[in-house]
């Protein structure tokens, strides 16, 4: 059970550059669906989101490149910041990704489902090149109105400890 537990758990703290990555490869995912017409590649995109709120890097192949092949040779230094904002904005690219897919093969509407992506694209790409993370933002809102719970933010102090050693 342990090993379940060990797999459906989100990092916490997170590489910032990996995530930022991550948010590069849903940029240019979102454009190829965009532009090849291609919208069976929205559901690649829904799985990334679902895998990456579920198990953090672990089961995504997105986060499984970012983390252990171009972080790591990208000769930038880790810079690590809170989790659970971070898989916050994980669930709100989900959302998104999710109701493009909707729109896509239930409403039948590819206008409307390339609209939404067009919105993902410009925050994910707020992250990728600005550093800036919108859903953050939106978490780190939450949590002052008292919103998100008390423990949570906790967990957001501890994850943006320097690691030991």
């Amino acid at each position: 059970m342990s090993t379940v537990k060990s797999i459906f758990s989100f990092p916490n703290p997170v590489n910032e550059v990996a995530a930022r990555m991550v948010a590069g490869m849903v940029v240019a995912l979102s454009l190829a669906i965009i532009f090849t017409d291609q919208s069976w590649l929205t559901v690649v995109l829904v799985y990334g989101f679902l895998a990456r709120v579920a198990t953090g890097p672990t089961l995504s192949p997105m986060g499984q490149l970012a983390t252990r092949v171009l972080s790591p040779r990208s000769g930038i230094a880790p810079r690590t910041v809170p989790g659970p904002p971070k898989r916050f904005a994980q669930a709100v690219g989900l959302l998104f990704s999710g109701t493009a897919l909707i729109l896509f093969y239930a409403v039948e509407s590819t206008l409307a489902a390339e609209g939404v992506l067009a919105v993902l694209v410009v925050f994910a790409s707020l992250e990728a090149f600005l550093g800036f993370c919108a859903g953050c933002y939106v978490f780190n809102h939450l949590m002052r109105w008292g919103l998100i719970p008390q423990s949570v933010c906790e967990e957001c102090l501890i994850g943006s400890q320097p690691a030991a050693g």
